[in-house]
């Protein structure tokens, strides 16, 4: 198709409008307008896009609809070619894009629409089209770093709505402008290279990236390094790789001692690096020397000296300075020490300071000072990391330490020290047993040695404070308490006269024989037997305070005098320490008797003890046991004696047995007693004390409105006549009870509580606990009446003295009939 006028298939519209008509495109064929290409497709009908400027319609046929014959015609279409905005246009907006035509606009009248992101999509309204016309506009300007591309779809629609063609695809893509630095992905870089590098030596990498599109030169970054500071030991000790940011050194030279640190600027610019067309940016790059062990430590004198105290150890005797260039505190700096020669003994080490590195040589072995004057050390010092390789140690890696020993008071001491003899005991006092004495160490002093006792327990011993000579103060004896396993044991001081004096202490020890110096005795002191000989006898043995062979077999024995000894008793031999003492007479008279029995051991020479075994002789049951009778026969008491105390043994009982009966009739009386006074006949108000606590928790239900005035018990209907119980109702009918008599007698009141106890004692409603009984009836027809009447009655001068022989309880009542003080 030609822009021609009248071109074949199409002619020239207004306003440089092209139309194209529906003719089917030859496969293989292209068609060019304004240098967009269409490219055939088998079966699609042909279509065209004409973008601006100067703006241009294209027309859009769609494929045609099903004939009149229901087959459908499929035709083949043109292939629509994106659509190029560039980014960041300056308008004016809207601006058009394309013009989107139907070839059957002319027979009906079509709407047209867009669907898609940018248009009906978030962002919004980004492209629009007029509906009447078909052209397609973009409303602001295009930014690809936010949309690269958009894709939008075209509709044509009647006027009713229904669809008159199918949505074709329309695709505009954003043409990138260089509008984006690069931005670096750190603007701080740290890394590191080991001094001493060889050239080439990989440092680190920088990255900068390039929102502009990487295919084009906007987006293509290259680097260069801008600035190195220092500048030392030369300007360009490191080189940047311009496409990969790789930083390597370029130079040797680098030493950490020197320069620890660089600072290197490095810029990044798009356009391929081109600096007058491109965009930059900067970013930083420091570089840290690190560390190699390529300085050895270097003790900074050759000789050193200290002095140090004998017998003192973990004492610090000299320090050893060095130097290092390494980094402090690290592997490369850290010395290690180590005594090569002079100490064969290993009296010294030395230790590192671990903040100065110095070295600190220490006693760990005491010196003695009349052995070794002075000691001669030879140190090594070297790093605790190894040396970098082609390092070599230097002469100054070793060090001479003199050590002076000072000589001090050192304490005497005791060469046998515990220190044991043996010998007999019992020696006489005054016996030499040894010599114990000390050595003074300080054989280039001239000091003198004092001895004395520490502890002498029993005080059996004497020490010479000169030469330390032990003698005996005292017997020493085995069996004493301050002998423990045969072995006494005494401490003594040694004592010199240096400045400040010193002093050891030593322990004797004193090993002691026994010898046969204690008598045998016998065992038991007391026993008792039969004073019939029967299968019992006592066994017999003894003891004695030495030790074999000074001890058994004993040999026990009867003396002869008194004869009546071996006359009545006879000694067995059961075995070497044990024997039996029997009866040697058919009958002893019960009572104690006192047995003298000869011991003797089988020392060298014996010894013989007589002991006296108290036996009581007494008469025994069936069982052969002492009766308790014939126990107290046999202690030494007469037959009138013992009559006495049994005749005072039922006395004693009899009288607690009558202490007794009088306690419980004391409490039966207590328990039965009544009140003579009724309260409600009484209107003085008299107030009767009783001193007695009751019978314990089951006399606490009593009714108490039986202590009420009578004013208060106005309400109580009237108690029936006779005794009864207050702490719980009866559950049968109540007994009867007697009635006083009508003609008062002094026996008259005595009779009737009797009565009364007895009715109660028989009351089989009665519990078995104490029980509060009220007696509130004086008989029917008395003519005592009231209490009150008989102070107002012309019997007022009646004797009523015979109630004091009632007791004190009573006494109130006669004072009171008796016209007594009224209370």
């Amino acid at each position: 198709v030609s822009h021609g006028e009248g071109g074949a298939g199409g002619s020239r519209e207004d306003s440089g409008l092209i139309k194209f008509s529906s003719c089917v495109g030859t496969k293989g064929t292209q068609y060019e307008t304004n240098s967009m290409d269409f490219k055939p497709q088998k079966g699609k009908k042909i279509m065209a896009l004409d973008p601006s400027p100067p703006p241009k319609d294209t027309l859009l046929p769609w494929p045609q609809h099903q004939n009149a014959n229901g087959l459908r015609r499929r035709k083949r279409d043109w292939v629509i070619p994106p659509i190029n905005v560039p980014e960041n246009s300056r308008g004016p907006f809207p601006q058009q894009l394309v013009r989107i035509r139907s070839d059957k606009d002319n027979d009906i009248p079509i709407r047209y629409s867009i669907t898609g992101v940018g248009a009906d999509q978030p962002p919004m309204e980004v492209f629009s089209i007029d509906s009447m016309s078909g052209r397609m506009y973009v409303t602001r300007p295009m930014d690809r770093e936010e949309h690269a591309s958009y894709h939008l779809r075209a509709h044509a629609v009647d006027m009713n709505g229904n669809k008159v063609e199918n949505p074709i695809d329309l695709y505009i893509y954003v043409i990138d402008m260089n509008d984006n630095r690069p931005e670096f992905i750190n603007q701080v870089y740290n890394g590191s290279v080991d001094e001493g590098s060889k050239p080439g030596t990989y440092v680190m990498t920088v990255t900068a990236n390039d929102a502009d599109d990487s295919t084009t030169a906007n987006g293509m970054v290259r680097y260069r390094i801008v600035t190195q500071t220092p500048q030392s030991p030369s300007q360009n000790m490191f080189t940047i790789n311009s496409e990969t940011g790789d930083i390597v050194t370029v130079a040797a030279g680098l030493d950490r001692e020197k320069v620890q640190q660089y600072t290197v600027i490095v810029q990044a610019t798009d356009m391929e690096g081109n600096l007058n067309y491109g965009l930059s940016n900067t970013a930083t790059a420091i570089i840290t020397v690190t560390d190699v062990n390529d300085n050895p430590p270097e003790f900074t004198a050759s000789t050193f000296a200290g002095e140090v105290p004998e017998n003192r150890v973990e004492t610090v005797v000299a320090n050893l300075t060095v130097m290092d260039r390494d980094q402090p505190h690290s592997p490369n700096w850290n010395a290690v020490y180590r005594i090569i020669s002079g100490d064969p003994s290993g009296h010294f080490s030395v230790r590192t300071d671990p903040v100065t590195n110095e070295g600190m040589v220490t006693v760990v072995k005491a010196v003695d000072y009349e052995l070794n004057r002075a000691f001669m050390l030879t140190v090594m010092v070297s790093n605790q990391a190894p040396l970098a390789s082609g390092i070599q140690m230097s002469f100054q890696s070793t060090a001479g330490v003199t050590i002076s020993v000072m000589d001090i008071n050192e304490a005497p001491y005791f060469p046998s020290n515990h220190k044991l003899i043996r010998l007999e005991e019992g020696v006489p006092p005054g016996t030499v047993l040894t010599t114990f004495s000390a050595v003074d160490p300080d054989r280039f002093m001239q000091q003198a040695v004092r001895y004395s006792k520490l502890s002498d327990p029993a005080s059996w011993l004497h020490i010479n404070a000169t030469n330390g000579q032990i003698t005996t103060a005292a017997v020493l004896d085995r069996e004493s308490l301050y002998t423990k396993n045969n072995v006494y044991e005494a401490t003594f001081l040694a004592a010199d006269n240096g400045i400040p004096p010193a002093s050891g202490t030593g322990t004797l020890q004193i090993y002691l024989i026994d010898i046969n110096d204690n008598a045998p005795e016998l065992l038991p002191k007391e026993a008792q037997i039969c004073e019939k000989p029967n299968l019992n006898a006592i066994n017999i043995t003894a003891a004695d305070a030495d030790v074999d062979p000074n001890i058994g077999p004993y040999v026990f024995e009867l003396p002869f005098v008194p004869a009546a000894v071996r006359k009545n008793w006879t000694i067995t031999r059961l075995n070497g320490d044990y024997a039996q003492l029997s009866l040697r007479i058919l009958y002893l008279e019960a009572g104690m008797y006192d047995v003298p029995i000869i011991v003797t051991d089988s020392g060298n020479p014996p010894l013989s003890n007589t002991s006296i075994i108290k036996v009581k002789v007494c008469p025994c049951d069936d069982n052969g046991d002492c009766t308790t009778i014939g126990a107290v026969a046999a202690a030494g008491l007469g037959t009138g004696a013992i009559v006495a105390i049994l005749i005072c043994i039922l006395i004693l009982l009899t009288m607690v047995l009558l202490f007794v009966m009088w306690m419980k009739r004391r409490e039966k009386e207590r328990h039965t007693k009544q009140l003579l006074i009724d309260p409600e006949d009484d209107v003085r108000d008299n107030i009767l004390k009783y001193d007695e606590e009751g019978g314990g928790e089951e006399d606490q239900d009593y009714d108490l409105s039986q202590l009420q005035q009578p004013e208060a018990m106005g309400h109580v209907p009237s108690k029936a006549p006779g005794v009864r119980r207050v702490d719980e109702r009866p559950v049968g009918a109540e007994p009867q009870y007697p009635i006083r008599p009508m003609v008062p007698h002094p026996g008259d009141i005595g009779d009737f509580i009797n009565e009364g106890l007895r009715a109660a004692d028989n009351d089989p409603t009665a519990p078995p606990y104490d029980s509060l009984l009220v007696f509130d009836y004086e008989g029917s027809g008395s003519t005592a009446g009231s209490v009150s009447s008989l102070n107002s009655s012309s019997s007022g001068d009646q004797d009523y003295d015979y109630l004091n022989d009632w007791g004190p309880r009573f006494k109130k009542l006669a004072d009171m009939y008796g016209g007594g003080e009224e209370d």
